[in-house]
């Protein structure tokens, strides 16, 4: 899954996946996030576009969650979903990653 980080401020992928995971849990609770299995691939925190692997049972409840994201430690975001790949391989050739 390729994410688009859309906001005026730089975040690491520390603080990233940590809002990613808070809005998984508040949406799904703990039992719900060990289901989906996710793991950051790769960031660029100038680019603003990181790749994350998620199980493919689990991508409908990662947009519903990324959609849920608002901000990122107090600072205003938006992260939207610009591909989903079956592989990462054909995923950045699809998104020229």
């Amino acid at each position: 899954m390729a994410l688009q980080v859309d906001s005026a401020e730089t975040f690491g992928s520390n603080e990233l996946m940590t809002a990613v995971w808070n809005a998984v849990m508040k949406l799904y609770g703990e039992c719900g996030a060990s289901q989906v299995g996710m793991s950051l691939i790769t960031y660029d925190p100038q680019e603003k576009i990181a790749i994350a692997r998620v199980g493919h049972k689990a991508v409908d409840q990662v947009r519903a969650s990324l959609a849920s994201i608002t901000s990122i430690a107090g600072r205003p975001v938006a992260v939207h979903v610009l591909r989903v790949s079956g592989t990462i391989k054909a995923l950045r050739k699809k998104a020229k990653l």
